[in-house]
């Protein structure tokens, strides 16, 4: 029981204190997950956030669920989701009270443009910090390069670009792993 609830408290602080969503929560996550409570190695972090990017949804929430069920079966699953989520519900709930009323205040404008711009910079940190457990090889390079070339210069959607890695994967990969 004490790691469901430690489990539920450490995706309710990564909820309650990360803006700009998914993207933006998993230096986070892989900060308390992998770094500070070891509950996975930094390979299989990696892993889920990779499946957690596959399914629709929101990735903090796929991963939450991952997460937990991958510490804890179902309960844990369940756990991890309720965390992650509770936060931003309780924000929503009291933003749709209160948000009309104070929207046109000069320093809650201000503190919206501070907050929309650290978010492109938490993105980036999940990036960097993701590829450091990515193998180097040409393989993964030509990879990452179409896939950059594909979604930035033939509007491809992100969609198209990760299920066509992935059957690459599949078809070209496959026979190398044991």
């Amino acid at each position: 029981m004490k790691i469901l609830l430690n489990m539920f408290w450490t995706f309710f602080k990564i909820g309650a204190f990360t803006f700009g969503g998914g993207y933006a929560m998993i230096p986070l996550i892989e900060a308390e997950v992998v770094s500070k409570k070891h509950w996975l190695s930094k390979e299989d972090f990696l892993d889920i956030i990779v499946i957690s990017q596959t399914f629709p949804g929101a990735l903090a929430v796929n991963s939450s669920i991952f997460i937990g069920y991958r510490i804890r079966g179902l309960l844990g699953a369940i756990t991890g989701l309720l965390g992650v989520v509770l936060p931003s519900f309780f924000i929503i709930l009291c933003i749709a009270v209160f948000f009309m009323k104070f929207r046109d205040y000069y320093y809650v404008d201000l503190v919206f443009k501070g907050i929309s711009a650290a978010v492109p910079m938490l993105i980036l940190i999940a990036v960097v910090s993701l590829s450091k457990s990515l193998k180097r090889n040409y393989i993964n390079l030509i990879i990452i390069l179409a896939s950059m070339a594909s979604i930035l210069f033939l509007n491809v959607h992100p969609v198209i670009v990760i299920l066509s890695s992935g059957l690459y994967g599949i078809v070209f990969l496959g026979k190398k792993v044991k």
